[in-house]
């Protein structure tokens, strides 16, 4: 048989379906090998760890096959109970493979102490993000008589005047004294209503 009627025969067509057959089934369970050594398909969600702690979380991700890593402490924060977890990476409900591990950051264990900046005779447009780069916060704003208009005048902690250099806990609320712009002078102009004395001359007789 010449190559030409062998190319067009049906032997040959028959055994080109079987090659392509064998070759799909190849594939097929190719792929499903795959799916069952890379656990395609199994995937874990991540759970919250948010206000745990770090014995808790390591109950929880054991549970699941996942684990854990402790990044670092982040500065305190008061709506998070002590030692408890602040920030996760990946983040609740995400999808991961067995034997993940978690980055965590965990809450400090109280306010560190800075000290109180040199506020007095600024601007309250300077004093503010002042406060706030040493992460204090803007408490109560009092206005005095005084030309400087939102001088900072005084600077107060707690009902007590403090002054710069001062430590308080991080957070901590400072009370600001402005000037108001609206003080006035009082001029006391004094005239002499009284004329001088004039000696009298006795009257001679």
């Amino acid at each position: 048989m010449s190559l030409r009627k062998y190319l067009t025969s049906r032997v040959f067509f028959l055994q080109v379906f079987i090659a392509v057959l064998i070759i799909a089934v190849l594939g097929y369970l190719f792929m499903h090998w795959l799916t069952f050594t890379t656990n395609h398909g199994n995937e874990i969600a991540v759970p919250n760890l948010s206000k745990l702690t770090e014995e808790q979380v390591e109950e929880k991700l054991d549970d699941l096959d996942l684990d854990y890593v402790l990044l670092d402490s982040v500065d305190y924060r008061n709506d998070y109970p002590k030692y408890s977890v602040v920030q996760q990476d990946p983040l609740p409900g995400a999808k991961v493979k067995e034997g993940r591990k978690v980055y965590i950051k965990i809450n400090s264990s109280g306010f560190s102490s800075v000290k109180v900046p040199d506020l007095i005779e600024k601007t309250y447009r300077e004093a503010v993000p002042t406060l706030k780069a040493l992460g204090l916060e803007e408490g109560t704003i009092t206005y005095i008589p005084n030309l400087g208009k939102d001088m900072v005048l005084e600077m107060r902690y707690k009902g007590r005047n403090i002054k710069a250099g001062d430590k308080v806990l991080k957070s901590s609320k400072i009370d600001l004294v402005l000037g108001d712009g609206k003080a006035s002078y009082e001029e006391d102009i004094r005239t002499d209503s009284i004329p001088n004395p004039t000696q009298e001359m006795p009257n001679e007789q």
